[in-house]
C-alpha cells in the first residue's frame, strides 16, 4: 500500500527563501501604508502643504504690513507664474499661447493699480490685450484664433483679477481688509476640508470636483462665519453682522473659483497646474480661490462704505 502521508501534509513548512520573500513583502506593505499615512485624503503631502502654506502667508503678510512695494512685487510674481502655469497647460493641450505678452501684463497691471488706481488697470488691460493680438499676428496664422482666445482668458483670469488685491490694498485700511479676505479664504479651505473629509457624502459637482461635498461646503460657511465675525469686530472694528456678509460672499466666490479651475484642469486633462509648491501643486492651485474672492471683497468694501460709517 502506498504511503501518502507526505503528499497529504496540510501545511508544509516554507523554505528560507519563501520566508524572506514574505518578510520583504510585509515590509513593503508597511512602507506603502506609512507613505499613505503622510498624505491627506486629497492625495497631498500634508506636512509639506502646511509648511509651504505657512511660509507663503508669512511672506505675503510681511509685505502687506511692512513693505508695500514688496507686496506689489509679490503679487506681480504670482501673476507671472500663474500666467506661465496656465499658458503651459494650454500649450500641452495643443493651443500655443504666447507667454511674453502675458508676463508683461502680469507685471504691468499690479504696478499700474498701485500707482494709478482702477483707471490705470483698465488702460493696462486694454494695452495688454492689444499686445497679445499683435504678438500672435506676428507669429503667424496657425490656430491664431484659439491662441488669442486662450490668451485673453488667462489675461482676465490671472493678472486682472489678482490686480484687485492692489486696488483693495490702496483703500483706507486696505491691509486689514486684505488680511480679512485671506483669513476667510483660508477658513473656507480649512473648514471645508476638515468637515468634508469626515462627513462628506453628497458631491457638490461630481463631474468637476468629485471630492468637494455639500457637507464640506456647509463646514466652509460655518467656519468662515466664526472667523468673519471675529475679523469684523477685532480687525476691521465693524459690526459683527458685517463678518457674516463677508463670510458668505467670500465662501461663495472662493468655491466658484475652485470649481472653475477644476473644470479647466479637467478640460485640459491635468491634475495640477504645476508642481512648484510641494503639497499644493502650482501657484494657481492656491490662487484659484483668491482671484475670485479679491474682486468680491473690493466691491463689497466700496458698497459697505456707504452703509457702514468708518468702513
Amino acid at each position: 500500500m502506498t504511503n501518502t502521508s507526505e503528499s497529504s501534509e496540510p501545511n508544509p513548512k516554507p523554505s528560507a527563501t519563501e520566508a524572506e520573500s514574505g518578510v520583504g513583502a510585509l515590509r513593503a506593505r508597511r512602507e506603502r501604508s506609512a507613505e499613505r499615512g503622510k498624505k491627506s485624503k486629497a492625495g497631498r503631502d500634508l506636512p509639506a502643504a502646511i509648511a509651504v502654506g505657512v511660509l507663503l502667508i508669512a511672506v505675503v503678510f510681511t509685505g502687506l504690513f511692512f513693505l508695500p512695494l514688496a507686496f506689489v512685487a509679490i503679487v506681480a510674481v504670482f501673476a507671472v507664474v500663474g500666467c506661465w502655469e496656465v499658458a503651459r497647460a494650454f500649450t500641452r493641450s495643443g493651443v500655443e499661447v504666447p507667454l511674453v505678452p502675458l508676463a508683461v501684463a502680469g507685471v504691468l497691471m499690479p504696478f499700474a493699480g498701485y500707482y494709478g488706481g482702477v483707471e490705470a488697470v483698465g488702460f493696462a488691460l486694454t494695452g495688454s490685450a492689444l499686445l497679445i493680438v499683435l504678438w500672435r499676428i506676428a507669429e503667424g496664422p496657425g490656430k491664431a484664433m484659439a491662441s488669442i482666445m486662450a490668451s485673453l482668458l488667462i489675461l482676465g483670469w490671472v493678472p486682472l483679477l489678482i490686480s484687485f488685491s492692489i486696488l483693495l490694498f490702496n483703500q483706507e485700511g486696505g491691509s486689514l481688509k486684505l488680511a480679512t479676505m485671506l483669513l476667510l479664504v483660508v477658513s473656507n479651505d480649512t473648514f471645508g476640508y476638515l468637515v468634508g473629509a469626515f462627513f462628506g457624502k453628497h458631491p457638490m459637482a461630481p463631474k468637476i470636483s468629485p471630492k468637494k461635498s455639500w457637507e464640506g461646503f456647509a463646514g466652509s460657511v460655518g467656519g468662515a462665519m466664526i472667523v468673519g465675525i471675529l475679523a469684523a469686530v477685532f480687525l476691521l472694528d465693524q459690526p459683527w453682522w458685517l463678518g457674516l456678509v463677508l463670510a458668505v460672499a467670500l465662501v461663495g466666490a472662493s468655491t466658484a473659483g475652485d470649481l472653475s479651475e477644476s473644470m479647466l484642469k479637467r478640460e485640459l486633462g491635468i491634475k495640477d497646474m504645476s508642481n512648484i509648491l510641494p503639497g499644493h501643486g502650482g501657484v494657481m492651485d492656491r490662487l484659484d480661490s483668491v482671484v475670485f474672492a479679491v474682486p468680491v471683497m473690493y466691491f463689497l468694501s466700496i458698497l459697505l462704505f456707504q452703509a457702514v460709517p468708518g468702513m
